[in-house]
């Protein structure tokens, strides 16, 4: 297998697809580069001319859609991580019958109980209780209303590192219990203990695409997956099922942007999409913890009450509470030696902001000693390249790039741009050997990718007539000035494909990174790379 990263050439890496599908990479420790050998001369992989950049979404007749035919049976399972190794969440969803025009089922009329105990172990069923919430949403062009099923939460504690458990959830006393499914535990956080293999993946949507992602990442069997943004794609639909051209809508959800009018000024979203998406990602998530960051398409601003991420905060559970942040949009987890921040691009983020405060109270909080890695991860990308979304996050990173640079964060994940994108170690768009490795993951299915370049003839965008950044930040108009004429220098590697990442942590200072394309699937890695921290070097500092 013949690697091409950097203008090098690898071949010594052998890829072995198992009884189980799982692909062993065999590999030296010089067998790829490093960030270390870095900065890499830009490259930009050529688009390839058999591959379709549009994806179409799943038909409502998908068989992975359907409803369960048994009143209260448990539905939509994941599994999520809370701060710490010894404690996860077990979500779901029970429905009584309809998803439109009914009544809001009460919460308290099902229960919401795991029975769950260690994998082969000879120990009875320990039980955990928890709550249950209903959310609603009304569509006032059609006069409808959708009230969603019984949303489930349970938090499992007192669990022991890196160990496999079996559970089933539901209620008992209704003969609504689900089938057995496992997760394994986080290992406990020391410099010396990490997840095996770690997926990315961003924008995932409901698209043929999605299906050959979720089989790519289950094959892989990670022990964790982070998922960035466009999940459902709801908003994507007005409430009589009509699908909307949002592609090529950029900037706010004010509609002052190109495109944007028909997309969000409905304010509508159908939400079964929402029950499509939890049904189809079920093997995955009911068996691997999978945790959620929230993007543009989570934002679904309801027309009477004007809040916001209702279905995104209601359906899944997070370590908000744990972590202090008290916020379903912002929080972190530990997994294993790696600490991970998620952020939010659509929430305040100003010096005065409780995102702020809690973002700097947390990195100054971390111990290092015990998490050397430091991953933080949010939606809207500071260093992408691509036309679509360029530089609408300038205002978050004039505000938060200093604080990630003074804590020596090591890695940044972002999607929505629908491509791939990998950055040399950067800082204020200057090549800084202490500065983050940002990597924009944003095409794992939905939408259309992302094909032209700003630093392209006529590319650079028209941002004159509206604000594309959030909380009175506007850009302005963009020339020359902002826009190269040849790939920069941060950008070491980028293409338009749909795939998804892998991150699999090595030790305390590398951490192997692929990135996998859908139409290579297991036999080659599109870009591949050892990131390699130095805290000799780039020490953190207050």
């Amino acid at each position: 297998i013949y690697e091409k990263n950097g203008g090098k050439l690898y071949n010594d890496v052998h890829v072995l697809i198992g009884h189980f599908g799982l692909c062993c990479y065999h590999y030296h420790l010089d067998a790829f580069p490093s960030t270390v050998d870095g900065p890499f001369t830009p490259v930009t992989a050529p688009l390839d001319p058999n591959l379709n950049p549009v994806a179409f979404d799943l038909p409502e007749s998908d068989p992975s859609f359907v409803q369960p035919n048994w009143k209260f049976l448990p539905e939509q399972i994941s599994v999520s991580l809370s701060y710490n190794s010894d404690s996860v969440w077990i979500s779901w969803v029970t429905t009584g019958c309809c998803e439109e025009d009914s009544l809001p089922l009460d919460p308290n009329s099902v229960q919401s109980i795991v029975q769950y105990r260690e994998f082969n172990a000879r120990t009875s069923n320990k039980h955990a209780t928890g709550h249950s919430i209903v959310y609603n949403q009304q569509y006032n062009a059609l006069k409808k209303n959708y009230t969603s099923g019984i949303i489930h939460h349970v938090q499992l504690t007192g669990l022991k590192p890196n160990t496999l458990y079996q559970y089933r959830c539901g209620d008992p006393s209704l003969s609504a219990m689900s089938r057995d499914y496992y997760f394994r535990t986080m290992p406990k956080s020391t410099s010396e203990s990490y997840p095996h293999r770690i997926i990315v993946a961003g924008d995932l949507g409901l698209t043929y695409n999605t299906s050959t992602v979720l089989t790519h990442i289950l094959s892989n069997h990670p022990d964790l997956v982070v998922l960035i943004g466009g999940f459902s794609y709801a908003d994507t639909y007005l409430a009589n099922k009509t699908k909307l051209n949002c592609s090529s809508c950029q900037c706010d959800h004010n509609g002052t942007g190109s495109g944007c009018d028909s997309c969000y000024n409905s304010r509508e979203s159908y939400q079964p999409r929402w029950d499509y998406w939890g049904r189809f990602m079920e093997p995955l998530t009911a068996n691997v913890p999978t945790m959620m960051v929230a993007g543009e398409h989570e934002i679904e601003p309801h027309t009477d009450d004007n809040l916001s991420f209702v279905a995104y905060s209601s359906r899944f559970a997070f370590p908000s509470n744990e972590s202090g942040s008290f916020s379903p949009l912002y929080y972190s987890f530990n997994a294993g030696g790696a600490h991970f921040i998620v952020l939010n691009a659509y929430t305040p983020y100003d010096y005065s902001s409780d995102q702020y405060i809690w973002l700097e109270n947390d990195l100054r909080n971390t111990n290092r000693s015990e998490t050397p890695w430091v991953v933080a991860t949010w939606s809207l990308p500071w260093y992408s390249t691509f036309r679509g979304h360029y530089r609408e996050g300038e205002s978050m990173r004039i505000n938060l790039e200093d604080l990630l640079y003074s804590y020596q964060v090591d890695i940044v994940f972002n999607s929505q741009v629908d491509a791939y994108e990998r950055s040399n170690r950067v800082y204020n768009y200057t090549l800084d050997q202490c500065g983050p490795v940002y990597i924009t993951i944003g095409a794992g299915g939905a939408g259309k990718l992302e094909t032209e370049h700003v630093d392209d003839p006529g590319n650079c965008p028209d941002h004159s007539h509206g604000s594309c950044s959030w909380f009175n930040f506007t850009l302005g108009p963009v020339n020359d000035e902002l826009c190269p004429l040849n790939q920069p220098d941060y950008s070491a590697n980028r293409e338009s494909s749909f795939g998804v990442g892998m991150l699999e942590v090595k030790n305390e200072t590398h951490v192997l990174w692929s990135w996998n394309r859908n139409q290579n699937l297991y036999n080659l890695a599109g870009d591949v790379i050892y990131i390699v921290r130095q805290p000799d070097i780039c020490s953190v500092y207050n």
